[in-house]
């Protein structure tokens, strides 16, 4: 990825609760997808780790049932074999290049509407992880959140209520935020988003959109 200015970055709640594991796969995607275009993040993860890792070293070993290697073997034997990686062209970071396909010109695009699409990723259901395509001086629809949304910039740039958000900018939004984003003029804007729960639309027609969308 090419050389960016980042200004808006992860808590250190989120931070922490993903290097516990204790986040649902879609906000996981997201944070690891800025971590991995953000230096400064990157080492505050570190520390976190790096403290994790020292907890666990204090604690007691655990039992062990007497067979439980033999079940460990045969799990690992069980396992289908995987197929390659597709091959990524350096169009998105690593940690979200295998979601979908490998490079940006992969991604299978749904259009919503004024020229927005979006392309929902494979993830569990704890959360929804999708890529948003955003042309330049589009608003996506003013909304609020039953929860948290993550929303980490790729490509271009947007401007809510909160602020500008360019390339390595996540916005990490709570239900106490109602907002309009809008893409700035000139190159699409391309952001990675997670939700815990669908979007409150304040007009009719996104509301009566989201469950064909997904939104």
């Amino acid at each position: 990825m090419k050389h960016m200015t980042i200004t808006h970055h992860l808590s250190d709640d989120l931070l922490m609760a993903y290097s516990a594991g204790a986040l649902p796969e879609a906000l996981s995607l997201v944070v690891a997808t800025h971590v991995s275009m953000c230096p400064d993040c990157r080492a505050a993860l570190a520390a976190h780790d790096a403290v994790g890792g020292a907890v666990l070293g204090t604690c007691g070993e655990a039992e062990l049932a007497p067979d439980s290697l033999e079940k460990t073997l045969a799990r690992i034997a069980a396992t289908p074999t995987e197929a390659p990686p597709p091959k990524r062209d350096g169009s998105l970071p690593g940690p979200l290049a295998d979601y979908v396909g490998g490079s940006l010109s992969q991604v299978k695009w749904r259009t919503l509407a004024g020229g927005v699409r979006q392309a929902v990723l494979p993830t569990d259901r704890g959360a929804t992880a999708r890529l948003l395509y955003i042309p330049g001086g589009v608003a996506v629809p003013d909304h609020s959140h039953r929860g948290v949304e993550l929303t980490l910039v790729l490509q271009g740039a947007f401007r809510d209520e909160t602020g500008r958000f360019g390339p390595g900018d996540i916005e990490v939004a709570s239900d106490d935020l109602e907002h309009k984003p809008v893409a700035e003029p000139g190159p699409a804007c391309i952001c990675l988003a997670a939700t815990e729960a669908p979007l409150r639309f304040a007009g009719l027609i996104p509301r009566l959109m989201q469950p064909l969308f997904r939104i």
